[in-house]
């Protein structure tokens, strides 16, 4: 981490003096200091992801290093990265349980406790960056999906966004459709559900464990974030066809979860200096993958991998796939149906909007 990437002790201070002032006791009679007295917390934090990610896990750290920095070290989260205290896929059972105060990962992962889940991180044809955090937290989305993780005890916090996906690596191309059939791939959420149904044999498996599946031909394909990621998991190395884009994650917001009950037990100096450094953390993790991408992408491409554009046949049925997917979900959850037609209404004008300016510019610029 550069000096600039540091986070500033000073300003910490000054930002989080107002929320610390909650703790502290009133002046003592004849006007001398007041005595700080907030408590010493220590949390243990667990991610869904490796250390050397280090946008995703670094947004962590960075987490803990503002929270501790802001409270001048009394209250302290502890950073484990996946499997390190527990599996990464089981980080929400984990705070749900209070085996650990808080943990990052991916709503999306847990589909399968709450189909609604996936709105948190992003749905396929969804929401850009910019969109899905304005759906979460000014058009709210995040207030519908609390709801949903009230259930569990959790109360999520948007975290950090990758920007638009890649579509994946493949170890033979997808020149259409009818290409996908029998595809043994690595793909989570909705968008495996929708690779299901167009015939691709679908597996969720973490992040860890991806490298050697595809080295050992378990499966034939895998999605996981971008360049600056991929290239460090090394998947250009026994997969050489780079699809684009990731449909089913044009916008993929992580979280971090938090026990109701240990959140509730803070004080409330920390629980603001707590949710500022989250949004603080979440602007890391994008601003990061904005400025490492271009140099990872090209350095892929020295190692000859070939770019591969998903074909409009294939974006056709995808999508047909995946909206009747969300409707079928949507009739058997009067709840979830909520949420998705609270999503939709933001996605159809969202979409006007940035089709208009945006896109322009875009399709001028972009080549």
């Amino acid at each position: 981490m550069s000096e600039s990437e540091k986070p500033s002790r000073r300003g910490l201070l000054i930002a989080g003096a107002g929320a610390l002032a909650a703790c502290s006791p009133e002046p003592r009679p004849g006007g001398g200091p007041a005595l700080i007295t907030q408590p010493r917390v220590m949390w243990r934090l667990a991610s869904s992801f490796r250390s050397n990610l280090a946008a995703m896990h670094g947004a962590a750290v960075r987490l803990s290093q503002r929270v501790e920095a802001a409270t001048e070290g009394r209250f302290t989260l502890r950073v484990h990265q996946a499997d390190e205290l527990l599996p990464s896929l089981a980080v929400l059972d984990a705070v749900q349980k209070g085996s650990v105060e808080a943990g990052q990962t991916a709503g999306y992962y847990y589909m399968g406790k709450d189909p609604a889940l996936a709105f948190e991180t992003g749905v396929p044809f969804g929401l850009t960056p910019r969109q899905q955090q304005a759906w979460l937290h000014e058009a709210g989305g995040l207030a519908l999906l609390r709801e949903r993780y009230a259930r569990f005890g959790v109360i999520n916090f948007p975290a950090g966004n990758t920007g638009v996906q890649m579509g994946g690596w493949f170890n033979r191309p997808v020149r259409s459709r009818t290409d996908l059939r029998g595809l043994k791939m690595r793909i989570p959420g909705l968008g495996g559900r929708v690779m299901d149904s167009l015939g691709v044999l679908v597996q969720n498996l973490p992040g860890g464990e991806i490298y050697p599946a595809l080295e050992r031909g378990a499966i034939d394909a895998t999605e996981w974030v971008g360049p600056f990621d991929d290239e460090k998991l090394g998947f250009y190395k026994v997969a050489r066809f780079y699809h684009y884009p990731g449909w089913w994650e044009p916008g993929p917001e992580l979280s971090i979860l938090v026990n109701r009950a240990a959140f509730e037990a803070l004080p409330r100096g920390y629980q603001q200096i707590f949710e500022a450094a989250v949004r603080d953390a979440g602007a890391y993790m994008q601003q990061r993958y904005d400025a490492e991408n271009p140099a990872a992408l090209e350095r892929l491409r020295q190692q000859g991998i070939e770019l591969v554009p998903f074909s409009r046949d294939l974006l056709d049925a995808a999508k047909q796939a995946s909206e009747g997917l969300l409707d079928a979900e949507a009739d058997q959850d009067p709840g979830l149906r909520r949420i998705l037609e609270h999503w939709r209404e933001f996605r159809q004008r969202s979409f006007a909007w940035f089709g208009l300016a945006e896109r322009a510019y875009a399709e001028f610029s972009f080549h």
